[in-house]
């Protein structure tokens, strides 16, 4: 697939409809509305983290984001192309069960070793607790990521 192409190409379709479960012209849509949003075709961590910041407004998002990132960035170059970024969508909105799961699993495996220890669960469990921010406010007796 072309970098930065206004238009996808049939064999790109193809190859997104093979990895998606998005149809023909859905994947156009997404296309143009990804490409209006990113010109430059691609998706850095900080606009990632924008992105999450302007939803979780009273929070830090940051770091959940940055892991939510990392996920989508399959082949790891610290940037997001279209048919990451479709894919990802894909498994969330539309995936079976265990695709989703095994996207979930990958997300907290941080390390991408094949286990997810304390410390990453932690981790993430922190990184949302920051995200939600005064969202919900936790009295003294509420369980927090620690305990």
């Amino acid at each position: 697939m072309g970098k930065y192409q206004s238009k996808l190409k049939p064999d790109a379709i193809d190859d997104l409809r093979s990895i998606t479960q998005f149809s023909h012209a859905e994947i156009k849509n997404w296309y143009k509305d990804f490409l209006e949003a990113h010109p430059s075709g691609l998706l850095t961590v900080k606009q990632f983290e924008t992105m999450y910041n302007k939803l979780f407004p009273h929070g830090d998002a940051s770091v959940f984001a940055e892991q939510v990132f990392r996920t989508f960035d399959t082949n790891g170059d610290d940037s997001i192309d279209f048919r990451e970024f479709l894919f990802a969508v894909s498994i969330s909105s539309k995936g079976k069960s265990d695709e989703k799961l095994e996207w979930a699993f990958n997300m907290y495996d941080m390390d991408r070793d094949g286990f997810i220890t304390r410390g990453e669960m932690l981790d993430i469990i922190t990184s949302i607790y920051k995200m939600m921010g005064g969202i919900r406010k936790t009295s003294e007796d509420d369980s927090t990521p620690e305990k």
